[in-house]
């Protein structure tokens, strides 16, 4: 027996008949889920059309009968179900971007996006600039499979953000524009729509509570409208009836990471292949369930702003390590658990959906998947639950982990104990074999009425396998810290920073890390990277310069150093260990870079120019307690606008934000400008010549990075002789040597007042204005006390400055 279905290309459409722009063939019923998995994967839409009655049936009508057959489900890349789709979450995205009176020409974002396979829906907006910097980080926490929006609706900026961000990673994200302008209706219309439908009526939380604590919660609900429109033509209903909705922050209360931050500091994709070897994600991913790894990345996207959050995990973190047993035992249990977080989402799903049983063809098969995914969840749940009664058994795991996450009640005749041993006896009486149940005629009714009951405490059954997912990651936080060839250290993590003045150095920010090392980035023949320390800000003990000032050669390391101590402040505020020997820091609020020199072809974008947006960024939001990392500014454009450029941001950023600040640069004028600032520090990733053989002729040597970091400026880039070592021929560097001394010398005397710099900083300049303002007010008026009273406090803080 064969039944037909339906296959709709990318751009496909649905008709008033049900059927648009579509291919036609038929698959025996034994090759259908191979058949719809692949097509599945390739990208393509499949609708399932079904026969309403048997050959029998239709003959019993007449012997000129025609089956009927009707379009009973759609399955997409983005809306898969099936238990093979893998660990990460199968995300469908809608976007409705709305200006709604925010001042500064802030853009509105209101978005709504679902987990099909885990039942659960997110609701939120967000406010961005020119930039876009909120809706790509939206984008890349989110990683859709699908992105619904207005055709008509986006802005230039927000088309050019999608497009940049689809590409992101190793699989292209699908946009697909809104099929109708009805799709994306009004607030007022789409509370109707919900509520005339009965959508998310079995949610713990209603829409109304959903949309709790979303700022502009109209263009967030004509988000959710348009994306609850789209299920409904694609026939899950049951999805939109049963689902759980919540509302979803992409920054507030969490470390604040944009898109393009995350794409340079290679988080979850690499630069290579975008693929997800050689970043954050895969060197902390030791979970073993796969809700585990999607609470991972969840986790990754939101490091915390709250001390006491952030010593509750590595507390716990702290105790497994100490515990290798209990970390053995914990990995047992896990390793027992089937995908709970799924299984529950299609066991709620299945609620009061009895339509597709009476099918001729699949009603059985539906059913038979239906009593094997109860049976799976409820005997996974037993095996959750005992490992969660061990740990509460143990008084010195109880209390971290009471702290990360809330269980409700598990022991006692009210508790979830009891009421799981209920339906293990349920299921061991009415389906013993509940992998491959031989189906009776009754068995429907009575897995109707065991699901009902058990959903009952859906909400209690979410708070086991979240407890059981936050156990399961802080575990593979211990062991990455315990497998780590180097050292790990646990941080210390201290309060924001107060406002800091000239006259109060103290209570600023501060980020100390000693014998740091990038977790993922191997050094020469798979050794260890060579580790530095970086000290910014001051404590009660000592001060350094929050602004350190970096140059080197290139090949030297100084963008792994960069990216190391931006990983080490994520892995300090996720609650991980930190790759490095010791590590304090005040909390970071927000993490800015700008790294790498990439244009976007795609979108029409000049590396320049994405330059300056990215800075714009950073200029426009950084804070005294952000993290900034600027990595060879002003590369993009002429080297005296380049410099111009780097030189006013710096200076901007380390005199006005006084934010901890690590600039990376190969303008070495930059260091004579700086050289004696007070805020700043001079450092350089150090390189030495080697002899190529026993000749003295300096041709004969060859440039050694000693990735080290070192006092001071470097004498210059050596980027003749890392030209050399890139193959550049021998007489075409030489030429380009001469062209180097020539243009030294037509520039000398700009080079000469640059050295005279080193003895005077741009801080000191400012203050000498001020003194020099100030005298000539005294001179006006000699007996002026007030005049010489601020004059000598200025003078006191130059001396200070010198001192520092």
């Amino acid at each position: 027996m064969s039944f037909s279905f339906l296959k709709w290309e990318l751009d496909w459409k649905m008709t008033v008949s049900g059927v648009g722009k579509c291919r036609q063939v038929g698959i025996s019923e034994s090759g259908i889920d191979d058949a719809v998995k692949k097509l599945v994967a390739r990208g393509y839409k499949v609708g399932r059309m079904e026969q309403l009655e048997t050959s029998e049936q239709a003959k019993a009508r007449g012997a000129n009968s025609v089956i009927p057959r009707k379009l009973v489900q759609v399955i997409t890349p983005s809306t898969t179900v099936d238990g093979n789709i893998g660990p990460d979450a199968v995300h469908l995205l809608a976007i409705k971007e709305g200006n709604y009176g925010m001042e500064n020409s802030s853009t509105v974002y209101g978005f709504a996006f679902v987990d099909c396979a885990a039942l659960k829906f997110w609701v939120g907006s967000i406010s961005d600039d020119a930039t876009c910097a909120a809706l790509g980080a939206l984008l890349m926490q989110v990683s859709p499979k699908e992105v619904i929006y207005e055709s008509r609706g986006l802005s230039r900026e927000a088309h050019k953000t999608l497009k940049k961000y689809s590409f992101t990673g190793s699989t292209a994200v699908q946009l697909s524009p809104a099929l109708s302008v009805s799709d994306f209706l009004d607030a007022s219309e789409v509370r109707n729509m919900i509520q005339s439908n009965g959508y998310f009526k079995r949610s713990p939380n209603s829409y109304v509570n959903g949309l709790g604590g979303v700022m502009h919660q109209d263009v967030a609900l004509c988000a959710l409208g348009g994306l609850v429109s789209h299920l409904s033509r694609l026939m899950l209903d049951d999805i939109l009836r049963n689902g759980d909705i919540v509302p979803y922050q992409v920054y507030r209360g969490y470390l604040r990471i944009d898109g393009q931050t995350l794409v340079n500091l290679e988080i979850f994709s690499n630069s290579a292949d975008g693929g997800s070897s050689g970043t954050l994600y895969k060197y902390l991913d030791n979970c073993v369930t796969s809700s585990g790894k999607r609470l991972l990345r969840s986790w990754i996207c939101h490091p915390l702003k709250d001390v006491d959050s952030i010593n509750s995990r590595l507390n716990v973190v702290e105790e497994l390590m100490s515990h290798s047993e209990i970390m053995l035992l914990v990995a047992q249990y896990l390793h027992k658990l089937p995908d709970l977080e799924r299984l529950l989402g299609s066991v709620k799903a299945s609620i009061q959906s009895s339509a597709c049983l009476v099918l001729p063809m699949i009603g059985k098969k539906i059913l038979k998947r239906r009593v094997k995914a109860f049976g799976t969840l409820v005997k996974g749940l037993r095996t959750g639950m005992d490992l969660l009664k061990l740990l509460q058994k143990d008084a010195d795991m109880l209390s971290p982990l009471s702290k990360v996450f809330k269980l409700p009640m598990l022991s006692g005749t009210d508790g979830l104990d009891e009421f799981l041993t209920q339906f293990e006896a349920a299921i061991d009486s009415d389906f013993p074999n509940y992998q491959n149940h031989d189906l009776t005629d009754t068995d429907a009714e009575t897995l109707s009425i065991l699901i009902e009951l058990f959903s009952e405490k859906a909400m209690q059954w979410s708070e086991v396998i979240h407890a059981l997912n936050c156990i399961d990651v802080l575990r593979s936080f211990a062991v990455t810290a315990t497998l780590s060839s180097g050292a790990m250290a646990r941080p210390i993590v201290l309060p924001q920073s107060k406002t800091m003045t000239l006259k109060q150095e103290t209570g600023g920010p501060i980020l100390k890390l000693k014998g740091l090392w990038h977790p993922f980035a191997l050094g020469e023949h798979g050794v260890l990277p060579v580790p530095n320390d970086i000290f910014l800000g001051d404590d009660v003990n000592d001060y350094h310069p929050r602004a350190l000032l970096l140059t080197g050669p290139n090949m030297g390391g100084k963008s792994t150093l960069l990216r190391a101590t931006c990983l080490a402040v994520i892995l300090a505020q996720l609650g991980s260990y930190v790759p490095c020997e010791t590590c304090v820091l005040s909390l970071v609020d927000v993490i800015f870079t700008r790294l790498g020199a990439t244009d976007r072809i795609m979108t029409g974008e000049s590396t320049f120019l994405v330059e300056c947006t990215e800075t714009a960024s950073v200029l426009q939001n950084a804070t005294q307690d952000s993290l900034v990392l600027l990595d060879e500014l002003g590369r993009g454009t002429s080297t005296f606008d380049g410099y111009a450029i780097a030189y006013a941001v710096f200076r901007h950023l380390v005199e006005n934000v006084h934010c901890r600040l690590l600039f990376a640069t190969h303008y070495h004028p930059l260091t004579k400008e700086f050289a004696s600032h007070p805020h700043v520090t001079l450092q350089h990733m150090a390189c030495c010549f080697k002899w190529k053989s026993e000749s003295c002729c300096r041709g004969e040597q060859e440039l050694v990075f000693l990735y080290r970091l070192t006092d001071g400026a470097c004498p210059e880039s050596y980027g003749l002789q890392v030209a050399i070592m890139a193959g550049i021929p021998e007489h075409v560097v030489e030429a380009a040597s001469k062209a180097g001394q020539v243009m030294k010398r037509s520039v000398g005397e700009s080079f000469r007042s640059s050295e005279q710099r080193s003895e005077f900083s741009t801080l000191h300049e400012e203050w000498l204005k001020t003194l020099v303002n100030v005298s000539e007010v005294g001179k006006c008026n000699f007996d002026d006390g007030d005049a010489y009273d601020t004059l000598f406090c200025l003078w006191h803080e130059l001396k200070n400055s010198y001192r520092a």
